[in-house]
């Protein structure tokens, strides 16, 4: 990895970005549409607003910590005058993926369909991530030996500390019962991880859980922010690019074991969805074979 600035590593095998750390004062880099091709941590420190992430809305205070995977759509819309610092990493950088017996955030930090892609901070947190980010950027500027080994070692302490801060918080508020979720939501949630490869269109859900298309749909609303059919969308654009990051079978293969036997079809769905197609997402995040 090679120094282009102060905070930034550049793969000097393809000139992409491989680890940023962006201190912020204002909105510009992120009041547009975003669709990177790499992790995003946000840590807004000051300030508030409403983020819009795939097919939600939500609204975030200071000392928030917003969380968004590789071609995951989001922008902020600022109320308040934001100041922060953003993480930036590129899977072949890191791959949560891989290691998610070590740091545990794939579906709690990143790719949780059902929850905001946030966390709010606590004081103590603020002051590990404001350790752990002053030692990254001193490694950044110091290219000795082991400097990636290091970097990642600081990475995955922010992003365990990030993780268990926001199990413990919907841990709390699964504990207040007026915030429970109504038996149906767990069950939809567990419907959809169990049939999302097979079962694509809201109605299959609603015949599955006996409940009237209208009645779930509202529910699906009102609890997730967001229609059923984009909740069921997700996920198997979820699960997509997982396996075209993590393995080497072809677009139709992946296509097939989703449940489309039409492998265009599937292809216009992936981007439209994610914005690139499943060719242009594996060239672009890199392709980090499991190993054996």
């Amino acid at each position: 990895m090679s120094l282009q600035n102060v905070f930034t590593l550049i793969n000097p095998q393809n000139g992409n970005l491989a680890f940023k750390i962006l201190p912020f004062d204002n909105n510009s880099h992120f009041n547009h549409l975003q669709r990177n091709n790499y992790y995003s941590l946000i840590w807004v420190t000051k300030g508030k607003g409403k983020v819009k992430a795939d097919f939600a809305e939500h609204y975030f205070e200071e000392n928030s910590l917003l969380a968004f995977s590789p071609y995951q759509p989001f922008m902020l819309c600022v109320s308040e005058p934001i100041e922060g610092i953003a993480i930036h990493f590129h899977p072949d950088f890191y791959c949560i993926h891989m290691h998610q017996k070590e740091v545990s955030c794939n579906g709690v930090l990143f790719n949780n369909i059902y929850q905001p892609p946030y966390v709010k901070v606590t004081e103590q947190v603020a002051l590990t991530f404001n350790m752990v980010i002053d030692q990254m950027k001193a490694e950044i500027q110091n290219a000795e030996l082991a400097q990636y080994e290091l970097l990642i070692s600081y990475l995955k302490i922010f992003l365990i500390t990030a993780s268990r801060l926001k199990t413990e918080q919907l841990e709390e508020m699964n504990s207040v019962p007026e915030s429970k979720e109504p038996v149906i939501l767990q069950n939809l949630k567990d419907a959809i991880e169990l049939n999302f490869k097979t079962k694509h269109s809201a109605g299959n859900y609603a015949d599955l859980l006996n409940i009237s298309p209208k009645a779930l749909a509202k529910l699906s609303k009102n609890y997730f922010n967001k229609t059923l059919t984009d909740l069921i969308s997700e996920r198997i654009i979820i699960e997509a690019k997982r396996e075209l990051y993590l393995t080497n079978k072809t677009v139709k293969e992946i296509a097939y074991e989703l449940g489309y036997d039409d492998e265009h079809y599937f292809s216009r769905f992936f981007k439209t969805n994610a914005d690139v197609s499943p060719q242009i997402y594996r060239e672009t995040v890199g392709f980090g074979k499991m190993p054996n």
